[in-house]
C-alpha cells in the first residue's frame, strides 16, 4: 500500500503549522519559557497541546512545508507565537521593573542574582518579585488561561498567509507602555516613602551636623523598605489580576483584527 505524497503533506501541514505556532508560545510564554524548564520537557509539551489542538480547528491550507510559500508559513506562525508569549512575559517583567525601582530607593541595586526566568541578572527585590508574581500568576489559572488563548488563536487568527503586519506590532509596542504604568503603580508607594525618608534623615543632617546619619541611614532605609514592601504587598494580587486580563484582552482584539 503506498500513499500519496499529496495525502502525507496534508497530515504534515494538519499538526505542522500548530506545533510550530504553540511551540513559539512554550517558547518565551511565562511560566513556559522559563530557563528553569528543560527544553526536552517544552518540546513534549508543544507536541502533546498540538495533538490535542489540531483535530478541533479547521482544514490547515493544503501548502508543501517546504515550498517558499511554505517556509514563509513557518516564519509567519512563529512571530505570531513569539508575538504571544512576548506581550504575556510583558506580566512578569513589570513586576522585575517595580523591584529595580524599589532597590534602587532602598539601595539594594547593587545586590544583584541571576534570574532564572530570563536568564540575566536582576536586583534581589526583583528577583523576589519575579518568584511571588509567578506563584500567583499559577495560582490564578494563568497557564491554562495561556492555553486557552492559544487555542482560541487558531480560530481569531487561522493558519493562512494573512497573518501579522507592521500596523499590528506597532499596537504591541504601543501595548509596552501598560508595562511601565504597571510597574510604576506597584512601586511607587514604596518610592515616595522612601523619598520622604531620605528627605527626612538630609532635614537632620542640616539641623544637626554632629550627628553620624550615614552610619544609620542605610539600615534604617532598608529597614523601612522591607517594611514597605511588606505592607504593600495585598494589592499584588489584584493588580496582577487586573493586568492579566487587561493583557488577555489585548491579545484578543489584536489576532482578532488582525490587518494581514
Amino acid at each position: 500500500m503506498t500513499l500519496p505524497l499529496a495525502d502525507i503533506m496534508g497530515w504534515v501541514g494538519t499538526y505542522l503549522w500548530v506545533l510550530i505556532r504553540v511551540g513559539a508560545v512554550l517558547m518565551v510564554a511565562p511560566v513556559f519559557g522559563a530557563r528553569g524548564v528543560p527544553k526536552r520537557l517544552r518540546a513534549l509539551a508543544a507536541m502533546v497541546i498540538s495533538l490535542v489542538i489540531a483535530p478541533t480547528l479547521p482544514a490547515p491550507p493544503a501548502i508543501d512545508p517546504l515550498s517558499a510559500l511554505g517556509i514563509l508559513l513557518v516564519a509567519q506562525q512563529i512571530m505570531i507565537g513569539v508575538t504571544i508569549g512576548f506581550v504575556l512575559g510583558m506580566i512578569i517583567s513589570s513586576f522585575v521593573m517595580a523591584g529595580e525601582a524599589m532597590a534602587l530607593g532602598m539601595g539594594l541595586g547593587f545586590a544583584q542574582t541571576v534570574d532564572p526566568q530570563n536568564g540575566v541578572s536582576v536586583p534581589l527585590i526583583s528577583q523576589f518579585l519575579t518568584i511571588v508574581v509567578t506563584l500567583l500568576f499559577i495560582a490564578l489559572d494563568g497557564p491554562a488561561l495561556t492555553l486557552k488563548l492559544l487555542a482560541d488563536s487558531f480560530l481569531w487568527l487561522p493558519v493562512s498567509p494573512i497573518g501579522l503586519n507592521a500596523a499590528d506590532f506597532w499596537r504591541v509596542v504601543g501595548f509596552g507602555q501598560a508595562m511601565f504604568v504597571n510597574a510604576l503603580l506597584i512601586a511607587l508607594p514604596v518610592i515616595i516613602s522612601l523619598l520622604m525618608v531620605n528627605i527626612a534623615m538630609g532635614v537632620i543632617t542640616r539641623a544637626a551636623p554632629q550627628l553620624n546619619i550615614f552610619s544609620i541611614g542605610f539600615p534604617a532605609t532598608l529597614l523601612i523598605g522591607f517594611f514597605l514592601i511588606l505592607i504593600s504587598s495585598p494589592v499584588w494580587l489584584p493588580n496582577l489580576e487586573h493586568f492579566l486580563q487587561k493583557t488577555l484582552q489585548f491579545l484578543s482584539d489584536l489576532l482578532r483584527h488582525a490587518h494581514g
